[in-house]
């Protein structure tokens, strides 16, 4: 086979332009391993079926042999920061109460009254007691039964087992996590490389700043999935362009649970043409564009001069390495331009996607609708709380319905018309499944490296491979 098929069939070939890789070499600072070191599966070429985003079948196969047995991200600290203070987090078809107990740990319970199956709570607070607004039955926070109402008529009722059934909890990094079924790989194992990864970047000093939600007529899959690779650019976002180098970007995975689009910024993208256009205009242009830019999260001006001989992406990383030292109190001499500017963009399998690098970071989830056509995809804005001050508590989740606009939410400037520009697509893929004559979709071997990863592992949990422990 001539060496230009071989890499045409064994994921090997790379847009043309300076690779991540590479431009990792030229950075301002020495960029730590988990930036340099490539880490890509070739997992075939093959189609995927259409019914993965459409059928009701395989959403019922993923409700019983994946969701109960995955670590599902259901909270962040500051989401419930006092003892007392509770969530509802549903998904799936389970519904839970992640509270915040006395000792500072935090239980999940099942929020269903084990009476008559009402849900005990419908929106977050702050409780000792949930007490079902039905009929009364109550449990303590820790989830042990409390007592009832006409205790005489259920004497065939034994109180020490009126427990409400607990879900497993773990935490990394600021943020909470629950498994329905009890057993199988640990918090630590399951997201294994990311907390190393994550160290330098350190998420448990960390607030919720923002916290958007919005329905989506399209699978969550779907959904999910436009967010997973880059060069999507270059139709759905043509005004991030001049300095995003969309197909510069790397695409990497970890074992069935971790991958990563590392999406460079303040570089143009391979595109265009680079006649005439200087550093300069690289930089303001990412001004102007970049939704991560220090003017979405505070009231002073981010302008940015390239001196003579500097890159736009050193330019940009000195102002943000300066703008983030003076705002948090933190020491940011070491980061690299990529830690400051770019977009890297983890996913932990199934549904969960934090994005590395210095603050303010975005975090994703998606949850799946009532149907196999909707989901819920959320936006958190992580920022971090300045050296020595406490963490506040989190902002409350924004819910948009999907007649909403992500636009309507002002406080997430520019960011707001990027989602609009994918959202634009969703629901025509959605639809576009549904009238599929081939029944089937194609992926690239390398940017879509991401979404194949995704399906192997969600085949394992099917076929029995992964899951199954008891409870």
């Amino acid at each position: 086979m001539a060496k230009d098929e071989q890499r045409i069939t064994d994921g090997t070939a790379r847009s043309e332009g300076i690779s991540w890789t590479e431009l990792m070499t030229v950075d301002s600072r020495s960029a730590p391993a988990c930036l340099t070191q490539e880490s890509y599966q070739y997992r075939g070429s093959a189609p995927l079926p259409v019914d993965r985003y459409t059928s009701e079948a395989v959403a019922s196969l993923e409700r019983e042999k994946m969701w109960p047995y995955v670590w599902q991200f259901a909270a962040r600290e500051e989401d419930l920061p006092e003892p007392g203070d509770y969530v509802v987090y549903e998904n799936a078809g389970r519904s839970y109460l992640l509270s915040r107990q006395d000792d500072g740990s935090v239980r999940a319970v099942h929020n269903v009254c084990l009476h008559r199956g009402r849900k005990l709570r419908t929106t977050d607070g702050t409780a000792d007691k949930f007490v079902c607004p039905f009929h009364g039955f109550s449990w303590n926070k820790d989830g042990t039964f409390a007592g009832m109402p006409c205790k005489w008529d259920f004497a065939h009722l034994v109180p020490e087992k009126l427990g409400l059934p607990q879900a497993e909890v773990a935490h990394w990094g600021g943020y909470i996590f629950i498994r329905e079924m009890f057993g199988g790989p640990t918090l630590e194992e399951y997201l294994a490389p990311l907390p190393d990864h994550f160290k330098r970047w350190r998420h448990e000093e960390c607030t919720t700043a923002l916290w958007i939600a919005k329905e989506v007529p399209a699978n969550w899959k779907v959904t999910m999935e436009a967010f997973m690779e880059a060069w999507h650019t270059i139709i759905t976002h043509p005004q991030i362009l001049p300095f995003t180098g969309d197909c510069n970007s790397a695409y990497w995975t970890w074992g069935d649970n971790i991958n990563v689009n590392l999406v460079p910024f303040g570089v143009l993208s391979p595109h265009l043409d680079p006649k005439g256009k200087s550093q300069q205009w690289i930089v303001d242009e990412f001004v102007k564009y970049n939704g991560r830019s220090a003017d979405n999260y505070s009231n002073d001006p981010f302008a940015v001069t390239v001196p003579k001989g500097m890159t736009a992406r050193e330019a940009l990383g000195n102002a943000m390495r300066a703008a983030y030292s003076s705002s948090t109190g933190y020491d940011h001499e070491s980061a690299t331009d990529a830690e400051l500017l770019d977009g890297l963009v983890y996913n932990v399998f199934p549904n969960f996607a934090p994005w590395g690098g210095y603050m303010p970071n975005i975090v994703y989830r998606w949850r799946p609708g009532k149907t196999p056509d909707t989901c819920l995809m959320e936006v958190r804005i992580l920022t971090r709380v300045p050296k020595g001050k406490p963490i506040p508590r989190g902002a409350p989740m924004r819910l948009l319905s999907a007649d909403d606009k992500w636009t309507a939410c002002t406080e997430i400037g520019v960011l707001g018309d990027v989602f609009e520009q994918d959202m634009a697509n969703l629901p025509y893929v959605q639809e576009g499944l549904h009238c599929s004559k081939t029944g089937e979709i194609n992926l690239g071997n390398y940017q879509e490296i991401r979404v194949r990863q995704f399906y192997d592992t969600l085949d394992k949990y099917i076929k029995g491979q992964l899951g199954g422990f008891k409870a």
